[in-house]
């Protein structure tokens, strides 16, 4: 099989996930009357008037963190705070300024070098949808009739009693269930996946997209986006393993790797994690939370996956669907602090959920869509802050980190090591996850040659490799070092 041609931006990219409502409201953007406070507790149906401007004004910010991708929620008109009931697949919502304020995003991002990848809902629409609304409003004599699965009148649209008659997402009335063997529905979409391609996205992140069962339905998705754009990211929202889609390189880049994040939220949080909030969530039963464990699990990720697929995997901590890390972990900021670690010194595209960087707690949704706090500085932890900005320019600063081969070095007693490899560099990781000092010996010998220099990222103190081994590191409880040098 030949090895998935994926987007070469990718593997340089650390992705920021914006829930669009609640990240920043710009005063420049008209809004209804009826709003949240910003800041207030989140609810299933308010809003809080966040808008694309607000993203705009907030551009720098997002560049001093390091970030250079931005993953949105969806944008295009709805009337749900969350957008994935969706109106009109050609007009961003003018709660978001419309698009004219899509323009001025992708103009302002681009220009500070930054790419921009939307949400794209296609498995599904909404009541408001207008080809439903045919539907609602004419019945058998619809126009758009083939466009969903329809199985009889009364369609039962708005009665949460009774099962729709229709296909709909989990059987959610608001949520009809495209038809797309229906030609004219697969054109449209098509049509839709290029239509913002040309507008100038960089990629598009699919929306169940699994629950679309059909491998050429995805063949002439990619065709089309890949046509206006050769370099566009298409990364599908899949919760278990996902080589079918991924592996041929003829339909998806990569997947949103939910995979990653239930490994890392075993091994770093110690496996002490809230039960109710896990348990509303795919990644419900976590896995041992020992370090040997958490070795096979990654290595079992890098071999199911190919390589240019592994390199250009979303890797994240947290979204939109589940209660936050820090949440999951019981208020636990270390095992933030090492998995981010990790997060950004692992192959693939790591993806920061807004909001994580400064402390931002909440448990399932829609607690984990609170309002990003710039009205309230004072309630940031800097110190999280600083450290995200750390690790993140560690990852910037190392093609290795990037780029480089992945190889574990150890794993027992809660500690693990690897080591990662491009062209004349080294960088070695060594994660003390368990709450104990640790003293270890860590072996190199098929990576580096005897009397080869590491200095440490921060520190910059040296340490020689002697007999193939970096010998008596000493590794605080929940902590981390890293250390750099030139390849044999």
């Amino acid at each position: 099989m030949n090895e998935p041609q994926t987007p070469e931006w990718v593997r340089d990219a650390v992705f920021y996930q914006i829930f669009p409502d609640r990240f920043a409201r710009s005063l420049t953007v008209p809004k209804p009357s009826n709003l949240d406070a910003w800041g207030a507790t989140p609810t299933y149906y308010g809003y809080q008037g966040g808008d694309l401007v607000g993203v705009t004004e907030r551009l720098d910010y997002l560049r001093d963190l390091g970030v250079n991708a931005i993953y949105f929620t969806p944008v295009f008109q709805s009337a749900s705070n969350h957008r994935y009931h969706t109106h009109d697949y050609e007009r961003v919502d003018p709660m978001l300024g419309g698009n004219d304020a899509l323009r001025r995003l992708l103009d302002e991002a681009h220009g500070r070098g930054m790419k921009v990848v939307l949400d794209g809902v296609f498995n599904h629409a909404s009541r408001g949808f207008f080809q439903f609304h045919d539907i609602l409003e004419n019945g058998q004599n619809a126009a758009y009739l083939d466009w969903f699965s329809v199985s009889g009148f009364p369609l039962h649209a708005y009665d949460s009693e009774k099962t729709p008659a229709y296909k709909a997402w989990w059987g959610l009335p608001a949520l009809p269930k495209f038809n797309t063997d229906c030609p004219a529905v697969r054109e449209f979409l098509w049509g839709i996946g290029r239509k913002w391609i040309d507008f100038g996205i960089d990629g598009w992140r699919l929306d169940v997209a699994n629950e679309i069962d059909d491998d050429e339905f995805w063949r002439e998705f990619r065709r089309r986006v890949r046509a206006g754009n050769p370099g566009a990211y298409i990364v599908g929202e899949v919760w278990h393993d996902a080589e079918r889609w991924v592996n041929g390189g003829d339909m998806w880049d990569a997947v949103m790797n939910y995979q990653f994040t239930r490994a890392c939220l075993a091994y770093f949080t110690g496996g002490v994690v809230s039960e109710d909030e896990l348990r509303r969530t795919s990644l419900h039963p976590l896995p041992s939370s020992d370090a040997e464990t958490f070795q096979h699990a990654i290595e079992r990720l890098q071999r199911i996956y190919r390589p240019n697929v592994t390199a250009v995997q979303l890797n994240l901590l947290g979204s939109h669907d589940m209660a936050r890390f820090v949440t999951l972990a019981r208020g636990d900021q270390a095992a933030l602090r090492l998995a981010t670690l990790f997060q950004m010194t692992y192959p693939g595209a790591p993806s920061i959920y807004y909001g994580d960087e400064i402390g931002l707690a909440g448990g399932h949704d829609p607690l984990n869509r609170g309002a990003f706090p710039w009205h309230k500085p004072e309630s940031w932890d800097l110190d999280l802050l600083h450290t995200f900005q750390r690790y993140i320019a560690l990852r910037h600063a190392h093609p290795a980190l990037r780029r480089g081969t992945f190889r574990f070095l150890l794993a027992r007693a809660g500690v693990i090591a690897y080591v990662r490899q491009y062209n004349e560099e080294t960088v070695v990781v060594v994660i003390n996850a368990s709450k104990d000092s640790k003293h270890v010996d860590v072996p190199v010998s098929e990576h580096l040659l005897d009397g080869r220099v590491l200095d440490e990222a921060w520190t910059h103190e040296g340490i020689r490799v002697e007999a193939g081994m970096l010998r008596g590191l000493s590794l605080a409880p929940r902590s981390g070092r890293v250390f750099i040098g030139s390849q044999n």
